[in-house]
């Protein structure tokens, strides 16, 4: 279907007066145009995102609408003689309020009892309130950390996970099949209910069983905390206090959420400058531990004082390695074959080293938490401790059941306390931990390619890595490539090995010197992503700022060699 074909039902009926003015509007602007309509919103990593605006391409009431339509038809043919449920959530992002409103009189048309939270509320707060409430699927509108033109909207299931095949696939075939015709936007009320301080007391309780530095300790121990505008402010500073922590400063200015993000170039903890003024207060109330949270609370930035008594930003790699590390050493009874921990393939091979110095298993999946989500449903007989990736997030136990910043924050900041009491510091038991299972160290590189054009020129770059490999990179044979597409692992001698993971368009390539480098499109914003890791042993704590210079310097090789 071309770009006229696919416009023309946009300026008719069912589409309002003002979708159909701004459609004809935007005729003025071809390249606009043809970028609000080339192609349909798809469901990525984290559901469907896109920037807000008219056409199939973008957030609006319409495509959200088509959305919850397909998916009450799925979850009516689904459960075909149960009540069904369905709970809401939404973050401080433009429109976000509106559109969660859209969803629940889609969902309540279609006879489903919604649960929406009254006001904005963090993304693990909804994944834990779909288990709390027994829900059959949930649904939070929200961009993450994108720029503030973007909206999305993340579907989680009754397990409290998103979505994962097949079920993925069998909602948007379902998704595909349904007309703008057949939506159903008249809600109906007394299917609606609000919820709020129940849940987030019972939230707040889950998250207060990380708890174990001594109510002194924390007297003694400073906290700077900045919700980056978003919706962290909500719960974070009450459940610091719960915790006992006395000396707990927000950065007034970041306190309001705003769908602007009006005091950063970005609302992405990941970022150095998101967390500047947090840094410039830490510095100034001589405070012990930072932490910023995404406009969703789902990501967090650690930063902590150094041995020259400065802060350094921990990235997603190091703040899993340690939070991982003090769970395994301190979990209670003891760890058995049973236990295991999960992870994703483009995150750093260090979990995996962890899991085998404590003798317990560290399972792989797919980028993303849905996938580490799964790994709980799948092994009913096995334990789940915790898991990671290397894009800041964390998840503790198995009652919130994606990245969850609130309880990961807290849980690192008693690891501080901890260490702080025995005279130590969270970074010097990072530096500890590489002791035990060796330095890693790496850096992601994104490239972002907006727009039609930029969309063929990522599937270029994959498709020439894919097709005309490299046999060496920096001066480093390449000794393994696994392609998620086309589910192989192939090594240097020629032999191949079938990968057991659904497909994904990410190739792998393993060097003979154990350095990794790991590419992949974004699945929630215009970017392709580059993963390098480079790794060695580590002799002495005294030894670990010249290994990491080193390891800095060779993974620079890598990236020169990539030529990106």
């Amino acid at each position: 279907m071309n770009i006229e074909e696919k416009i023309k039902p946009w300026l008719e009926e069912p589409f309002d007066k003002k979708t159909r003015d701004q459609v004809k509007a935007l005729m003025s602007k071809p390249h606009e145009l043809e970028d609000s309509f080339y192609k349909d919103l798809e469901f990525g990593t984290g559901g469907i995102r896109g920037i807000m605006g008219v056409g199939s391409n973008r957030i609006n009431k319409y495509t959200l609408g088509k959305s919850t339509q397909g998916l009450s038809n799925y979850l009516k043919k689904t459960f075909p003689s149960e009540p069904i449920k369905a709970v809401i959530a939404y973050d401080c992002r433009h429109n976000s309020k509106d559109f969660a409103q859209t969803v629940c009189d889609v969902f309540s048309a279609n006879g489903i009892e919604v649960f929406l939270f009254s006001d904005l509320r963090p993304t693990p707060e909804l994944s834990f309130a779909v288990r709390y409430l027994k829900a059959h699927c949930g649904i939070v509108l929200t961009a993450s950390h994108n720029p503030p033109e973007y909206n999305g909207y993340k579907v989680y299931w009754s397990d409290g996970g998103q979505i994962v095949p097949p079920q993925d696939q069998e909602i948007i075939t379902e998704i595909e099949k349904t007309n703008f015709e057949s939506i159903n936007f008249i809600g109906v009320s007394s299917k609606i209910n609000l919820i709020d301080e129940e849940i987030d007391s019972a939230f707040r309780e889950n998250t207060l069983k990380v708890c174990r530095a001594s109510e002194n300790a924390k007297s003694n121990f400073s906290v700077v905390f900045t919700s980056l505008h978003g919706t962290a402010i909500t719960l974070m500073p009450s459940v610091f206090e719960a915790a006992g922590y006395k000396n707990f400063h927000s950065i007034k200015e970041q306190e309001a959420p705003d769908g602007d993000f009006p005091t950063v170039a970005s609302p992405n903890p990941e970022e150095r400058e998101a967390l500047s003024l947090g840094l410039e207060k830490a510095v100034e109330l001589h405070a012990d531990f930072l932490v910023g949270t995404d406009p969703d609370a789902d990501r967090l930035g650690i930063a902590v004082r150094n041995l020259s008594n400065e802060f350094v930003l921990l990235n997603g790699n190091e703040t899993m390695l340690v939070l991982t590390r003090y769970l395994l050493e301190n979990y209670p009874g003891g760890l058995t074959k049973k236990h295991f921990i999960g992870s994703t393939v483009v995150s750093s091979p260090v979990m995996e080293q962890l899991a085998a110095y404590f003798g317990i298993e560290c399972k792989l999946g797919l980028t993303g938490f849905k996938w580490i989500a799964k790994m709980i449903e799948e092994f009913p007989e096995q334990t789940f401790i915790a898991g990671g990736e290397e894009s800041y997030g964390y998840m503790v136990g198995d009652q919130v059941r994606d990245k969850d910043a609130i309880t990961s924050a807290l849980l690192a900041a008693e690891i501080a306390v901890i260490q702080k009491e025995k005279g130590s510091s969270l970074y010097e038991y990072l530096m500890e931990s590489y002791l035990k299972v060796g330095m890693y160290h790496e850096e992601l590189v994104s490239l972002t390619k907006k727009g039609k054009s930029g969309f063929e020129e990522i599937q270029n770059m994959m498709y020439e890595f894919r097709t005309n490999p490299p046999k060496d990179i920096a001066g480093i044979k390449v000794q393994k490539i696994d392609d998620y597409q086309k589910q192989t692992s192939l090594y240097i001698d020629g032999t191949s090995v079938k990968l057991a993971y659904p497909k994904s368009n990410v190739i792998i390539f393993t060097l003979a010197d154990g350095s990794r480098i790991a590419i992949r499109p974004s699945g929630t914003e215009p970017k392709i992503k580059f993963y390098f890791s480079v790794n060695t042993k580590l002799e002495q704590v005294k030894n670990y700022d010249q290994t990491k210079k080193t390891l800095a310097t060779n993974c620079k090789k890598l990236i020169q060699s990539i030529g990106i």
